[in-house]
């Protein structure tokens, strides 16, 4: 384990997430599913989850704030279902532009 300073977050979209990286191995991630509606396409974050061997530096917080980012750059909107998240966007009304209400066909894409 390195500093956290060492640490960088990226996106994955082939695997529909948001990685955080301890050199080459994955140590948090962030998933969502995408999602094309009226509204326009969205993801659907539903899970987030950092090893335990780097639990407590704030790098859940970290990796939420690349993810949101990197939606907003996309110029997409997010469906907040996975616990971190919401409880992150509750703390970050910054982000409140990008946030759709989950929806039952929304819900029905979680894994």
């Amino acid at each position: 384990m390195t500093g956290t300073a060492a640490i960088v977050a990226r996106h994955n979209p082939e695997w529909h997430r948001y990685e955080l990286l301890d050199g080459d191995a994955v140590i948090g991630k962030t998933l969502y599913v995408p999602f094309e509606d009226a509204a326009g396409p969205l993801r659907i974050f539903y899970h987030t989850r950092i090893d335990d061997a780097y639990a407590g530096q704030g790098l859940a917080s970290r990796l939420a704030g690349a993810a949101l980012d990197g939606t907003r750059q996309a110029r997409m909107r997010l469906v907040p279902v996975c616990p971190y998240i919401k409880a992150y966007l509750a703390k970050h009304p910054e982000y409140g532009d990008l946030v759709v209400a989950p929806r039952p066909e929304h819900l029905a894409l979680v894994p």
